[in-house]
């Protein structure tokens, strides 16, 4: 057996090395997951370290948090939005196309260019004017972190220079900016979030790069991860009502860029998508179309990421609530998350979709999540940094934690 470089005596009787022991054993056990929360995945051993609040029972707001849909739509109309001053960058993609990348005011002045950056993706019709996004994206900078929100093709009032918008599958958009941003602070690590139709689409980016993906983490949200699932709940009971809230947006958006479409209307139902009462019926009349499906039905088999998930090769934390209404618990991939040791799971009894009306800052505050999100996000970032020091280093960081 090896000699200890230490004696009994130097560790019952050295301060330092005890206060050392302590941490280490706080921290140990301050990862210890409260039983309220369903935590799983093949990277559940080597992330859970990350977080400093799952030893924490999950406790949904009194009354708000009763009921999926009260505290989905709580969330929706009273959470606070935040004000944040963006500076507008309009990015043209190779099709021609444009997607909107805001940025925070004075980040360039402020911040180093080693800073990581954080790319943060909204749900359907979503933008940086939502008030989950502000919140997200306030957290991270607090933390010294550069955030941008990518704002797809006609969301958050951006332009649209093509007869084509976005889709759950579609990564054309997502590979720009992530390589645009990646050249502008090449010393930086890349990072990315998405809620809802953001997350699908961030999950099924991950799988498409695999190992050479850009990205050295990301996270997703409140992902309905099987479109086929997601849509027929969408169409039942008290959800149609998002169904048609949802399609409203879609609406608004197409009859703003309608004629950009006029010539197209041989190829595409354009009265159908003006005047669609539901996602379906948009994603039948447009979406599937202009991006090659077979049919609806083949665009969202083909499209969701509980398919691709499994090909991650990136660090990916899955944030889902088992009541959402939107994103169902039933079209989880549990076991290819559990197959992949890239991916952890936290599944939350309560939280409805976007909500998570709970924790330190609920009801009006940001969502529970969003601690968890940077939680995770900066133990890879710090992992990242550290994996680059010399060896010599190393030693002396370890050195002076122990003395």
């Amino acid at each position: 057996m090896a000699k200890l470089p230490f004696t009994t005596k130097h560790l019952f009787f050295n301060p330092p090395i005890i206060k050392t022991l302590t941490r280490f054993t706080t921290t140990m056990s301050a990862t210890k997951p409260h039983s309220s929360l369903e935590l799983s995945g093949g990277g559940l051993d080597s992330f859970l370290p990350a977080f400093t609040t799952l030893n924490q029972p999950y406790q949904a707001y009194p009354i708000v948090g009763s009921n999926t849909h009260l505290e989905t739509i709580f969330a929706y109309y009273f959470r606070s939005n935040p004000d944040v001053r963006f500076r507008r960058q309009c990015l043209r993609t190779k099709d021609n196309g444009t997607v909107s990348l805001d940025w925070i005011v004075g980040d360039d002045r402020n911040l180093s260019p080693k800073s990581p950056v954080l790319i943060l993706l909204p749900g359907l019709t979503g933008g940086s004017g939502d008030s989950y996004v502000r919140h997200m994206l306030l957290r991270a900078r607090k933390k010294g972190w550069r955030v941008v929100v990518f704002n797809s093709r006609g969301c958050g009032h951006g332009p649209v220079t093509t007869p084509q918008f976005y889709s759950a599958s579609f990564l054309g958009d997502i590979s720009e900016v992530v390589e645009h941003v990646s050249s502008r602070y090449p010393d930086a690590n890349l990072y990315a979030a998405g809620w809802s139709l953001g997350g699908n689409i961030i999950v099924n980016y991950l799988a498409q790069e695999s190992e050479n993906c850009r990205l050295s983490g990301a996270v997703s949200l409140c992902n309905p991860f099987n479109l086929v699932y997601a849509n027929e709940d969408l169409r039942k009971g008290f959800n149609i009502v998002y169904d048609k809230a949802l399609a409203s947006s879609l609406r608004r958006i197409f009859k703003k860029h309608a004629p950009l479409f006029e010539e197209m209307s041989d190829e595409y139902n354009i009265p159908a998508a003006a005047n669609c009462k539901s996602i379906r019926e948009f994603d039948e009349a447009l979406t599937s179309v202009s991006f090659g499906f077979k049919s609806v039905d083949d665009y969202y088999s083909k499209s969701s990421s509980s398919n691709s998930i499994q090909h991650v090769c990136k660090p990916l934390l899955c944030i889902q609530a088992e009541n959402d209404p939107i994103a169902p618990a039933r079209a989880i991939p549990r076991e290819a998350i559990n197959a992949n040791s890239n991916c952890m799971l936290i599944v939350t009894p309560e939280g409805g979709h976007l909500g998570w009306v709970a924790g330190d800052d609920a009801p009006f505050g940001c969502p529970w999540t969003d601690p968890v999100v940077m939680d995770f996000l900066e133990y890879l970032e710090k992992t990242k940094s550290n994996s680059f020091l010399k060896p010599d280093e190393k030693t002396h960081t370890l050195q002076a934690t122990v003395n």
